[in-house]
């Protein structure tokens, strides 16, 4: 009878990224999501969240999510197809159609669910997938599991993305364009009026995910459609309830049969339990903020100018950045994370990034402004992180 442990080459793996400065270690957040937050018993100032306007503990987000708990109770106690769907979870699906001006909207469990069940529900092998080099890891997974033909593009190359159409014109099967609206690590913003017009001129779908453009862009923050005035041009509408809005889930916009389709189709909505209804709740109380109050995506925005200035005076490379998500770029793994954990040790955290989540050669700190930080907050991150790059030498 053997004794060797058959998962001891994960061991092995482990050794080896801390022996190259890969390892990362799990930082413990012991608060609210805020801009100063305490993890791992330090109060840092937090530059690493997604939590854009704030709304992760805002008051009334909490009391929505209490008296819906009080309410409908702690869970929904199936899939949305069994018994699952509560009437809240359709409230919320006709709350974000009508934000997102589109006749319709499905909830998922989380963004990524949103990504990859769709592209996996509407594509089959006989069809052709259009994606851009640098979209979003559940894009691709939702490209591989489709099993359509996929055709990576350079990052932003629509010329390339045309060319790649053409050569598939006349060819059988369904062809789909997609493309992030905010690139989550290098943070500019995708080129879609070029796609959607390549898309309407090669009857391709055409397909957005709007993850961290949602809350940021556009009027109210209904993202990148809105922000280029697109509306009815973009085809499949993917956002996340998890940044912006401050909660937790995913969601896809488009055309009543779409949303028809994927409710029989898409396995992450077929065979995933429902949203607790106090998620829904905070949710809808989310967009509520998004409505009413404008101002916090102007302050986001006003914040984000203000840091990437002093970031360029300093004389950091923050690549194409065009939104409040800002890389450092800093070259190397081991570089980019010895940098991270000497920036929490000098009060901020803002984390380390390389391979295989952005390419080698390429890693950075991604710093994330948001709507609540104060200026005396962001300058004195701005302190941080140039003398302990000089003392790095990453500065000079």
């Amino acid at each position: 009878m053997t004794t060797t442990n058959p998962l001891s080459y994960l061991s092995e793996q482990i050794e080896a990224w801390r022996q190259v400065g890969s390892y990362q270690h799990l930082r413990v957040l012991e608060s609210p999501c805020e801009p100063m937050s305490r993890f791992d018993g330090r109060e840092v100032i937090n530059l690493a969240s997604n939590n854009y306007l704030g709304l992760a503990d805002h008051p009334k987000l909490i009391e929505a999510q209490v008296e819906a708990a009080k309410k409908y109770g702690a869970g929904s106690g199936a899939v949305r197809t069994i018994s699952g769907t509560m009437s809240i979870h359709m409230e919320l699906e006709r709350r974000i159609a009508a934000f997102k001006h589109t006749e319709a909207c499905v909830v998922f469990q989380s963004g990524f669910a949103a990504n990859a069940g769709t592209v996996s529900a509407i594509l089959g092998p006989d069809d052709h997938i259009i994606s851009d080099a640098l979209n979003h890891a559940s894009i691709i997974d939702g490209c591989r599991l489709s099993r359509a033909k996929i055709h990576v593009f350079p990052h932003k190359d629509t010329a390339k993305a045309a060319a790649i159409l053409n050569e598939l014109e006349g060819k059988p099967g369904h062809k789909l364009l997609i493309t992030d609206g905010v690139f989550s690590m290098d943070g500019d913003i995708g080129p879609l009026p070029a796609l959607v017009e390549i898309a309407e001129r090669h009857g391709a779908i055409m397909m957005i995910d709007d993850a961290h453009s949602s809350g940021v862009l556009g009027s109210n923050g209904r993202g990148t459609v809105d922000h280029f005035g697109l509306h009815g041009k973009v085809d499949v509408q993917v956002g996340t309830l998890s940044k912006a809005i401050g909660v937790l889930g995913g969601y896809v916009c488009g055309s009543r049969d779409l949303i028809e389709f994927l409710y029989h189709r898409a396995r992450p909505f077929l065979f995933s339990t429902s949203h607790p209804p106090a998620v829904a709740a905070a949710c809808l109380a989310a967009f509520d903020i998004l409505e009413r109050e404008p101002e916090r995506i102007e302050k986001l925005w006003e914040n984000t100018r203000h840091f990437k200035s002093a970031l360029k005076n300093a004389g950091f490379d923050t690549g194409e950045s065009e939104t409040p998500i800002t890389p450092i770029m800093v070259g190397e793994a081991k570089t980019a994370h010895a940098y991270s954990k000497a920036l929490f040790e000098n009060g901020l955290l803002a984390t380390g990034i390389g391979f295989p989540t952005v390419p080698e050669g390429k890693a950075r700190i991604r710093t994330i402004v948001t709507a609540t930080h104060t200026r005396e907050m962001l300058d004195r991150a701005g302190e941080i992180l140039t003398s302990v790059a000089k003392k790095m030498g990453i500065l000079r």
